[in-house]
């Protein structure tokens, strides 16, 4: 599995995959999370999104912004289909790293607080919960990872 900047061509997949991996939550959050609802066109276009692929097909992404001293993994998804295969660890893991290149100081990242699998799944890489708030309608569970 390689993981790299996605390109135009990706959009399609990205759609799909994000649409798949999200859509499990619309009924327990009561309206699409906030993932679904990204412009991916200007993501791609601003190289903020990576795709993790296995022989050109797309199994999950991640989305990473470089905010002043600290990295925000602002979304990462893996097609179902691929779920289990250690494709979500792989990303994190690549965020980790990114931002060890890039000398920042610390990871972050939120996740709705309904995702409660994502409460348990983000401490295993070292990610302590810093925050809750309502943003744009969300209840946001905010989590950080110092480098």
């Amino acid at each position: 599995m390689d993981i790299r900047i996605a390109e135009t061509r990706h959009h399609q997949s990205i759609s799909e995959c994000v649409d798949a991996a999200y859509r499990m939550y619309i009924q327990r959050i009561g309206k699409k999370p906030a993932p679904m609802l990204a412009d991916y066109n200007e993501l791609i276009s601003k190289n903020l999104v990576f795709v993790a692929t296995d022989k050109e097909e797309v199994k999950g992404l991640i989305v990473l912004m470089k905010q002043g001293n600290y990295l925000l993994i602002e979304n990462v998804a893996v097609h179902p289909i691929f779920q289990g295969q250690g494709v979500g660890r792989r990303l994190i893991e690549f965020a980790i790293a990114f931002a060890k290149e890039a000398r920042l100081q610390e990871v972050c990242l939120y996740t709705n607080e309904l995702m409660t699998e994502n409460l348990m799944y983000y401490p295993r890489f070292g990610f302590i919960e810093v925050d809750r708030r309502l943003e744009d309608g969300y209840r946001r569970v905010y989590m950080s990872k110092p480098l």
